[in-house]
């Protein structure tokens, strides 16, 4: 993947996964992500997900999960820049005491489909420690019910 365009959530690669977040949202739980139309093309769709008022995470299906995409809300809070982030293993979004309940859940949301009204704590880059509520995790799939990963979304947060 191209991490050194300007806007890497537009690249060809990115915008298929967008479609895949998107549509496994509303397979797992009957809700849009974000407000969308049927008149948007996939472009107008990124660029409305990486700028939308809540942050959405999601990583792929390795042995150790590495992030492949964040929002800006995102990546504003984890306090990285987009090459740093997608190439981040997702359990280090954890404080290494909170990675096993974190893979409870994980665990979980992938024997479920999804989980909703998650609230745990998680480390920026800088070591800034925050609780996130009220998060919605769920796995990201495609219409054959192929796994490609899972992925998170949540509006709350709180600063420890």
């Amino acid at each position: 993947m191209n991490t050194n365009n300007t806007e890497p959530w537009l690249q060809k690669e990115l915008l298929q996964h967008i479609q895949l977040l998107l549509y496994s949202f509303h397979h797992w739980t009957g809700n849009n992500l974000i407000p969308i139309t049927n008149y948007q093309s996939p472009l107008e769709i990124a660029n409305l997900l990486f700028n939308a008022n809540l942050i959405v995470v999601s990583h792929g299906t390795q042995a150790d999960p590495i992030l492949n995409y964040g929002n800006q809300k995102a990546l504003d809070l984890w306090k990285m820049d987009w090459h740093t982030f997608i190439s981040t293993p997702s359990r280090y979004t954890a404080e290494v005491m909170e990675r096993s309940e974190r893979e409870q859940l994980l665990a979980q949301a992938k024997s479920q489909g999804y989980i909703s009204n998650y609230r745990g704590i998680r480390i920026a880059s800088t070591g800034d420690r925050f609780y996130i509520d009220q998060a919605i995790i769920w796995n990201v799939v495609d219409e054959e019910g192929k796994l490609w990963g899972q992925a998170a979304t949540f509006q709350d947060w709180e600063a420890i």
